[in-house]
């Protein structure tokens, strides 16, 4: 089975993350500092320590934005190619999942500083 963007985010949390980048971006365009906004959804990939927290959807570019741990100790707020995301595999050949159970406690900075910290994301 092919992996879908639809496939790994519902559509409800799809429009939620495309909403948010609407928000920063007229934000932007009237210079005014960026939202800081609670992740819509978490992804990770199993069998590693990839995680993803993902609060904007730019559809038009193909980019999640959040905040981005590769599971090398060095996580970092910025952009995910969905390309890249749908087209991953850890190292039992299983593709990115969704967590099903999360619900975000903070805001994605309050993520970021904490993962800064410990050199992952807890969420």
């Amino acid at each position: 089975m092919t992996l879908t963007i639809t496939n790994l985010i519902p559509a409800e949390a799809l429009a939620r993350l495309k909403d948010n980048h609407l928000v920063n971006e007229r934000a932007a365009l009237v210079d005014n500092p960026s939202v800081d906004l609670r992740p819509v959804v978490k992804l990770f990939l199993p069998t590693s320590a990839a995680v993803w927290l993902i609060t904007e959807f730019d559809e038009k570019e193909g980019l999640l934005f959040g905040l981005c741990d590769l599971g090398l100790g060095c996580p970092e707020i910025g952009y995910v190619a969905v390309s890249d995301l749908l087209t991953a595999i850890g190292p039992l050949g299983i593709r990115a999942d969704r967590d099903t159970t999360f619900i975000a406690q903070k805001s994605l900075n309050g993520y970021a500083a904490e993962a800064r910290w410990l050199g992952y994301i807890n969420a």
